[in-house]
């Protein structure tokens, strides 16, 4: 058995995947110890005769692609973990580039910590077309997901999870805890996601461990097109209503309402602040944001 396999999923994004690849082809673990699972979940463009030109100019390196045709990110990353072979799971997004220590320092971790079910590595935004002076932290997260928790190995501090497009998980964790929810995670161009955040929930009431990686650092290519009103409307809108159904399946939309309750409290105070400093922009964007959620939790025709 492999000691890792890399599962990437990818939908009509046949450029950036190629970044990806190429960072993957540049990892520091040795070539034997490792494959990388890329997952066509029926792209439409170029992607599979790009990703054959690319594998075949890396003969050294353990590429290869398999096909979802059930539409929708998790499907999708199941298939690959179906797929996959490694006694370790790394998971990534097409439009991401990974650190060239990143393959090795997941296997380190779960080799010399064994009560490690999963992990995640520090997220870092990188912004081609520059980072719009609306944006504010709270404003990036939903966008970037961004993640930094110091440079030694720890336990994920408070309720923070890892990543979607930074995680690690044993195969044995997968088989204890299952994988993703296929009613969740992005389909296409919809922008429903929880799908990570439903299965840490499951290791969390498991009492299961899972680590902060500093070596395992991602690099989330931010493009222009994330980068508008409209783009954070419908992701907010969505984030709600991805809680909403996990709330539901949990029996917890009382508390889940009235926690929004007292983040638009904090939002509130957090405009104020922004008014005083004449930041008017990240108000008017952290506005947006919140009220989008709160749309998303109070839907009905989900």
């Amino acid at each position: 058995m492999l000691r890792l396999s890399l599962i990437i999923a990818t939908y009509n994004r046949a450029e950036s995947l190629l970044t990806a690849l190429q960072s993957v082809v540049e990892q520091d673990a040795p070539k034997e110890q490792w494959e990388c699972v890329v997952v066509n979940n029926n792209s439409t463009d170029d992607t599979a005769d790009r990703f054959r030109a690319f594998a075949e100019a890396h003969p050294d390196v353990n590429l290869r692609m398999v096909d979802e045709v059930r539409q929708g990110l998790s499907f999708a990353r199941n298939r690959g973990i179906v797929e996959s072979t490694g006694e370790y799971i790394a998971i990534i997004d097409d439009d991401e580039r990974i650190a060239p220590e990143f393959i090795s320092s997941y296997i380190s971790l779960f080799d010399t910590t064994p009560d490690a079910m999963a992990a995640g590595g520090p997220i870092v935004a990188e912004y081609p077309s520059g980072k719009p002076r609306w944006m504010s932290c709270f404003t990036e997260r939903p966008i970037a997901n961004t993640m930094y928790f110091g440079n030694k190995v720890r336990l994920f501090p408070g309720t923070r999870i890892p990543g979607g497009g930074n995680m690690a998980l044993r195969r044995s964790a997968v088989k204890r805890y299952g994988v993703f929810d296929t009613s969740l995670g992005y389909v296409g161009e919809q922008l429903i996601g929880g799908e990570e955040c439903d299965l840490f929930e499951r290791l969390q009431i498991a009492e299961a461990k899972y680590y902060y990686v500093p070596g395992a650092v991602m690099y989330h290519i931010i493009t222009k097109e994330k980068l508008t009103l409209d783009y954070l409307k419908r992701l907010s809108y969505n984030v709600g209503v991805s809680q909403l159904r996990r709330a539901r399946y949990y029996h917890r939309i009382g508390r889940m309402k009235c926690r929004e309750c007292i983040k638009w409290g904090i939002t509130l105070a957090l405009v104020a602040w922004y008014g005083i400093t004449l930041q008017w922009s990240k108000a008017k964007y952290l506005c947006v944001m919140r009220w989008q959620i709160s749309r998303g939790l109070w839907s009905k025709n989900i």
